[in-house]
């Protein structure tokens, strides 16, 4: 077996794990903040902040509005929107930072963390700990969080597959929302 095939079996196996814990209160809580949201503001750095990116994404092309916090042109967060954060870690500073700020105001806080325990966790209203492992296999295998941000994707894809279902959203409604590059 090559490495890349040891890899992906590897990648596929551990996602599954981290994502047969029940989180179906989880998810209820956060479609019904999602679709009473005002403003949804996404955030996260690095390749966590790219899955959050790819969730916004889809998002908007739900007819949501949707901003990434720290583009230029986002607007204030305020007591009628959800903000979503993704850490692996949930020390990351400015995820912290963002997440008090953000429930200070009263805005509804979301955090998908790999640590259920972390400053980011208990910054909080609703958190999504997504156990993956950490080892030297995962560091071969699935190096730096790997784990952790397909994880997180597959979870933030099948909310969106339910929130298609509750807004009445198909493929081909969403791709009149997909962006066109001139």
């Amino acid at each position: 077996m090559t490495i890349f095939e040891e890899s992906s079996k590897y990648i596929l196996k551990e996602i599954e794990k981290a994502l047969t814990q029940d989180h179906k209160d989880q998810v209820e809580e956060v479609i019904n903040l999602l679709l009473k949201a005002e403003k949804i503001f996404v955030y996260g750095v690095g390749r966590s902040g790219l899955t959050a990116k790819a969730f916004a994404i889809r998002l908007v092309q739900l007819g949501l509005t949707v901003y990434f916090i720290g583009d230029i042109a986002t607007p204030i967060v305020d007591d009628k929107s959800l903000v979503l954060v993704v850490s692996s870690t949930g020390e990351t500073m400015s995820a912290i930072q963002t997440a008090n700020i953000c429930r200070r105001v009263g805005a509804d806080v979301v955090v998908i963390t790999g640590k259920s325990t972390s400053k980011l966790a208990h910054a909080g209203n609703i958190v999504f700990p997504l156990k993956t492992e950490m080892s030297e296999k995962s560091k071969k295998l699935a190096p730096l969080g790997t784990l952790f941000e397909d994880a997180a994707m597959i979870l933030l894809d099948g909310i969106i597959a339910e929130l298609m279902v509750r807004m009445g959203q198909d493929d081909k409604k969403m791709r009149s929302r997909h962006s066109i590059w001139v």
